[in-house]
Formats: C-alpha cells, sequence, structure tokens
C-alpha cells in the first residue's frame, strides 16, 4: 500500500490578501501550455501510456492563497469517462484537501527527458548556428477535484496503486498481507483524490523540429549514454518523417 503521508504541498507563491485581478488570474490557471504543432501529442492511446508510464505526478489546485502542489502517485481508470479519470491519495494532514478549489486541477505528468548537446547536430559543423535545448514528454490533464475520506473507496484505491506497482515483483506484496485492523487504522490517516479528465494537453518534444541528419545526431549521443533515461529518449526520436 502507498501512503503518502510524506508528501506534503508546495507551496507555488506565498499565502496573502489577493486583489480580484490576481483571483481572476488564478481562475485561469487551466490554460493550455504552449505546444507548437511539431511537438503536439493527439493520439489518446499515445498520451495515456505516457501517463501511465510516469511513476509520479504533481497534483495541482489553485486557491484563493495561491497554487498547491503535491506529488503524487496516481492512476488513470481509462474505463471511467472519455478521458479517463484519475485517482490517489494524499496525507489528510496536508491542507490542499481542505482549501476550497478556484476553476479546475491541473495533474502533471512527466515522461522520459533528456538535455540535448548541440554538439551532436550535423548542422554545427555547417554553420555553427546551433544551440543547446532539452527533450521531454509532457501531459497536463485538467478536470474537477474530488477529496474523499469513505473507507472502502481509499481501500480500493491504495489497492489497486499496490497491485500496479507490485505486479512486477516475484514475491508481490498485498495490501491484504497486512492485518485488517492495522490497515483500517491507515486510511484514517489519508484522503482519497478523484479527479474525471476534462480535457488533456500533451507534449512530445523529441528534435521534431530538427533535420533529419540532426535528429540522427541526437538520437545517436543519447543511445551512447550509460543513462537508461537517456537512451529511452534516443528511442523515441523520429529517425524520419
Amino acid at each position: 500500500m502507498i501512503f503518502c503521508r510524506c508528501f506534503e504541498p508546495n507551496r507555488l507563491i506565498g499565502r496573502r490578501k489577493q486583489s480580484t485581478d490576481q483571483i481572476n488570474r488564478i481562475q485561469r490557471f487551466g490554460k493550455p501550455m504552449h505546444v507548437p504543432t511539431a511537438f503536439r501529442e493527439e493520439d489518446q492511446d499515445a498520451v495515456g501510456a505516457m501517463m501511465r508510464s510516469a511513476s509520479l505526478c504533481q497534483f495541482v489546485t489553485a486557491t484563493a492563497g495561491g497554487p498547491i502542489a503535491t506529488p503524487l502517485p496516481m492512476i488513470v481508470d481509462s474505463a471511467e469517462g472519455e478521458y479517463g479519470t484519475i485517482y490517489g491519495h494524499l496525507a489528510k494532514a496536508n491542507p490542499q484537501w481542505k482549501e476550497p478549489v478556484i476553476g479546475e486541477a491541473l495533474a502533471i505528468f512527466m515522461g522520459a527527458d533528456a538535455y540535448v548537446s548541440p554538439s551532436w547536430y550535423v548542422s554545427k559543423q555547417e554553420h555553427g548556428k546551433v544551440v543547446p535545448t532539452w527533450n521531454y514528454e509532457a501531459v497536463h490533464a485538467f478536470g474537477p477535484a474530488e477529496f474523499f475520506e469513505d473507507a472502502d473507496r481509499l481501500l480500493d484505491v491504495v489497492t489497486r496503486l499496490t497491485d500496479r506497482h507490485e505486479t512486477e515483483r516475484v514475491n508481490r506484496w498485498r495490501v491484504s498481507d497486512a492485518p485488517p485492523a492495522f490497515i483500517q487504522a491507515q486510511l484514517k490517516g489519508i484522503v482519497g483524490v478523484r479527479m474525471p479528465i476534462m480535457r488533456l494537453v500533451a507534449k512530445r518534444k523529441m528534435s521534431q523540429n530538427r533535420s533529419a541528419e540532426d535528429r540522427a545526431g541526437v538520437a545517436r549521443g543519447l543511445s551512447e549514454s550509460g543513462c537508461p533515461i537517456r537512451r529511452r529518449v534516443a528511442a523515441l526520436i523520429p529517425l524520419t518523417t
């Protein structure tokens, strides 16, 4: 079972009295991230896979006191709703669930990422007009936030989370391995999170704006790294268009 009592919110801006204009800006919190056409990912299956591959997401809510962010492991139930529904839980001591939410909540899922050296570009040798950049995958999911304390629903969430992360282990740990009374006591210390996804914005920036020769150079450079995440990025770079 994954009990996230250790995760406390990260205040993105300090708590202070705000003007109407400031609150209106917070209400526009759901404005999508900048996604150039070349990096836009619109295939829903691919977007879903990007979210599921992320072990941790940043769950963000806008409040009158400013945005609050908590890192949470979450699961995406693709069978619930048009774009799926996100479930997770946070510590009951975490004030995020008590603060009235302004507008939609935001769940940020980050995929593979890597630094891109301009020395890998063939065009560096041709004209030298190149600079470093970063390749990455990101999905922003928006929807209404629901917090709940029902023990049966909480047990379902922590069971599904645990099963997801234990599935590759030979000797899997299951929630039912612990004494029921102990589990019920632990459930009293957390609050569930449910967020039906109303819209998705996905970005896969993998050097698509570079020439085929430059992309091949980046893929080759990353594939030679000893870091498995960088090699994963190398595999995501399209060598043909």
